[in-house]
């Protein structure tokens, strides 16, 4: 009875081990979008402004701030989003979340030509609080992940967020 129970322990751990070995990228924290990232000129109102793209896509037009992101992608393209707080930060409609849904994007490529491999580009809703989950797969699917970027879109194809690589695992 015992080496039936030490076999199945053993058994169970080997599972758990190699599903963690199927992950490709995680992310822990977010960042929120400011969309300009410069201007120039020096008088109160710049002449000129650079918009804060981030290969290839487009800000929105305002400020939106995030609490938390949390995100694994796995080797099949699997991906699984929790957000917390994504909201506007500035405007007339600070601190709401303007109604939106969002999707993910993760982009491998340092440089251009990017691949924006995205899940379900309608989206899911942003909760009254901002809070959010994707629980999806991106298409297509990563073949390996270099310099990874995730970002966080509208369903007009703004970024809104972005996740953080989690380093640490």
């Amino acid at each position: 009875m015992l080496k039936t129970i030490f076999a199945l322990v053993l058994c169970l751990g080997i599972v758990r081990h190699a599903a963690a070995d199927d992950t490709l990228v995680k992310f822990k924290g977010g960042i929120g979008v400011i969309p300009v990232s410069s201007g120039q000129g020096t008088a109160a109102t710049a002449t000129v402004v650079n918009r804060n793209i981030v290969r290839g896509v487009q800000p929105p037009g305002q400020i939106w701030t995030i609490a938390d992101l949390r995100a694994t992608v796995t080797f099949d393209g699997r991906i699984s989003v929790r957000g917390k707080g994504l909201l506007l930060a500035g405007g007339n409609g600070i601190g709401g979340n303007a109604n939106q849904s969002v999707f993910a994007t993760l982009i491998c490529e340092a440089a251009a030509p990017f691949t924006l491999r995205s899940t379900n580009p309608a989206g899911v809703r942003l909760q009254p609080n901002g809070d959010f989950r994707i629980d999806d797969v991106l298409t297509p699917a990563p073949a390996g992940c270099a310099s990874p970027v995730l970002l966080i879109r509208n369903t007009g194809g703004a970024w809104f967020a972005a996740g953080i690589e989690d380093l640490d695992d």
